[in-house]
């Protein structure tokens, strides 16, 4: 058996060596995919936004509040404006992100403790960007009116102390749990790149069977293995799963490694995850490729399920709050196992059994294809390439 499943192994290195699409999916464009992602947000969060201010109070507290808002981050003050219907048309033609209202009389109704109006305008389409602006701009907002307030209190004669408890009655301590930067790319690439990595196991698995039906390779392939569909599949899928999962594992130890993402559930779970992942999108590939008898079809049905998959896995949009037909239909998609093993056992330290459903599930989809060898050896043998 050993022998024969080195023979088709030996047989599917040369026709990947010799295939452009093997070439080129197995490591350059998955190694590609990781660096590409990881040098997108290398820096974590966005910087420098483009945004805009109308004052039309033009104080001290109004100048004093675009230096607040220009010293953010995230925020760069690039353009002023002299009414709103100008700064919103320069909003609205992506100019700039959002921009801050002051409005005439805002100082000397803020000293006469009558609450002045401020409004802040920004583009939440580019949802990310959106949610920047309106941060920055509310902790501007929020500092100045302090300042201001320090001063007032300083006036009528009152401690650092008093004056502190008359701004902040209440002090509020800030505890982000997991991702503790607030690292945009921590939370991108940690499921963007995985779910890529699975996208291209997911094409080859049906590529590389229904090639052989294709090339009429398909009897060779069943006679190398003595008829034994389970020694075919095993052989021939075998250097496809080494190349994956040193893929995967080398994307997990160059994230952990060398970027330093937080990974207090230490080695064991990083490994464990990085060979399921593989397994779990091999297998249900295979099950895809034998329920399926046709090459286009098996592809594409196996292309939208990864695809999809990105809305579905809760990285994007909580399944929690998903329609309950559509949180049970998450546990159909690999990726969703794998961001919930990530999370608990990687991300916050969990021991493995705290994941166990999880990881039996990839398990379950690793051998799926137990269902499909005797009507995938069928297919092989008797069916006709439509091209």
């Amino acid at each position: 058996m050993l022998e024969r499943i080195y023979h088709i192994a030996l047989r599917e290195c040369r026709i990947m060596w010799h295939s452009t699409i093997y070439r080129f999916c197995i490591l350059p464009f998955p190694v590609l995919v990781v660096i590409f992602f990881t040098s997108l947000m290398h820096e974590g969060v966005p910087t420098d936004l483009p945004v805009g201010i109308v004052d039309l109070d033009h104080t001290a507290l109004s100048r004093n509040l675009e230096r607040e808002l220009d010293m953010m981050q995230t925020s760069h003050v690039v353009a002023h404006y002299n009414s709103v219907n100008e700064a919103r048309q320069a909003c609205q033609q992506n100019k700039i992100y959002g921009f801050l209202y002051i409005p005439s009389g805002t100082t000397d109704q803020l000293l006469a403790n009558r609450g002045p109006n401020i409004s802040f305008y920004y583009n939440n389409v580019p949802l990310a960007a959106g949610s920047l602006t309106f941060r920055d701009m509310k902790t501007a907002t929020t500092l100045a009116a302090a300042a201001v307030g320090v001063t007032k209190l300083a006036a009528l004669g009152l401690s650092e102390e008093q004056i502190k408890n008359n701004l902040q009655p209440i002090t509020v301590d800030l505890h982000m749990v997991g991702n503790p930067y607030g690292s945009y790319n921590i939370y991108l690439s940690t499921f963007v790149i995985p779910g890529v990595l699975m996208l291209f196991v997911f094409l080859l698995v049906p590529y590389a069977i229904w090639t052989e039906v294709k090339f009429n390779r398909a009897h060779e392939w069943i006679q190398m293995a003595g008829g034994n569909m389970y020694i075919a599949l095993f052989g021939k899928l075998l250097p496809h799963t080494i190349m994956f999962i040193t893929v995967f594992l080398g994307f997990e130890f160059y994230i952990y490694g060398t970027l330093d993402f937080p990974h207090p559930g230490g080695i064991v779970p990083i490994l464990l995850l990085g060979i399921l992942s593989v397994l779990a999108c091999q297998g249900f590939g295979i099950f895809v490729s034998g329920l399926i008898a046709s090459l286009r079809m098996s592809m594409s049905v196996c292309s939208l399920w990864a695809v999809v998959s990105f809305s579905m896995c809760g990285a994007t949009f909580p399944v929690e709050t998903m329609d309950p037909m559509l949180r049970s239909m998450s546990l159909l998609f690999p990726l969703r196992h794998y961001i919930i093993i990530y999370q608990r056992c990687i991300f916050h330290g969990f021991p493995l059994s705290y994941a166990w459903p999880y990881i039996a599930a990839l398990i379950i989809f690793a051998v799926l294809p137990l269902l499909m060898l005797r009507r995938l050896k069928q297919e092989m043998l008797h069916y006709q390439y439509l091209p």
